[in-house]
């Protein structure tokens, strides 16, 4: 008997990464997709089960529906759309390239890759699709990250609504969004940012994510303190909410 297979964008680092080791740990065999074949190969020798390696650049969507192609005659079981990444700075001054290029990123692949996946799992009426967004997309502005704040509250409310939409026809099938506040990953250094409050362990992350997704939980928030911080901003204004963060965007500044 084959093991189930797990789909992995961004596998090359940070969560994408941890998620590929701990999968492997419960017995998935993986599929590994990133730019970098390099970090994909070293990536994949550390694995336990059987790992492929598809380099793709999924800014471009073609690229999306070729992963896609490649993929779908092998019944994904999970499937994590962790490929992202941000900017910092004001909306005069950041690159509109780069803004581009993330909302290529972090919006149109995630939504064409759970497009396509998604029916073959209701076909089966089995598997998980997990959308990794950010705390970010349950704010309601991110002054000086305006753009990936955006891209972050598309993925939260397109994941919501189809989460919804599968409960409702009581499907096994699982699509849920994972909202993680600052994570020690390569992010900081990719959106030129530097946090001030302590980030978790993508080990952490990832952890909580796989027990929180097993558990069919729609929106997954680590720790106790964030999930105290989203109360908190659902009390408050909506206008206080937006200068409080920006305060605190501009601690960023690396």
């Amino acid at each position: 008997m084959t093991n189930k297979i797990a789909l992995i964008t961004g596998a090359s680092a940070g969560i994408g990464h941890e998620f590929a080791k701990k999968l492997s740990q419960q017995g998935y065999d993986l599929i590994l997709v990133a730019r970098r074949e390099d970090r994909l190969v070293e990536i994949s020798k550390q694995l336990t089960t059987k790992s492929e390696i598809i380099t793709a650049d999924l800014a471009k969507a073609e690229e999306c529906f070729r992963l896609y192609e490649e993929t779908k005659d092998k019944n994904i079981s999970i499937l994590i759309n962790c490929a992202g990444f941000g900017d910092f700075g004001a909306f005069t001054t950041t690159s509109l390239d780069k803004e581009l290029e993330m909302i290529d990123v972090n919006i149109k692949a995630v939504h064409i890759l759970t497009k396509k996946f998604l029916p073959d799992m209701i076909a089966r009426n089995e598997g998980y699709i997990l959308n990794v967004a950010s705390v970010a997309g349950l704010m309601p502005a991110g002054p000086y990250m305006a753009t990936y704040y955006a891209t972050k509250a598309y993925v939260t409310s397109f994941t919501s609504a189809i989460a919804e939409e599968l409960e409702e026809k009581k499907s096994n099938v699982y699509v849920g969004s994972l909202c993680p506040g600052p994570v020690d990953t390569e992010f900081n250094q990719v959106a030129d940012v530097k946090f001030n409050l302590k980030g978790i362990t993508s080990e952490y992350c990832v952890n909580y994510a796989l027990d929180k997704m097993y558990k069919r939980k729609k929106i997954i928030v680590p720790t106790m303190l964030l999930k105290g911080a989203l109360f908190s901003s659902k009390l408050a204004p909506r206008n206080l909410v937006v200068r409080l963060t920006s305060r605190q965007q501009k601690k960023k500044q690396g």
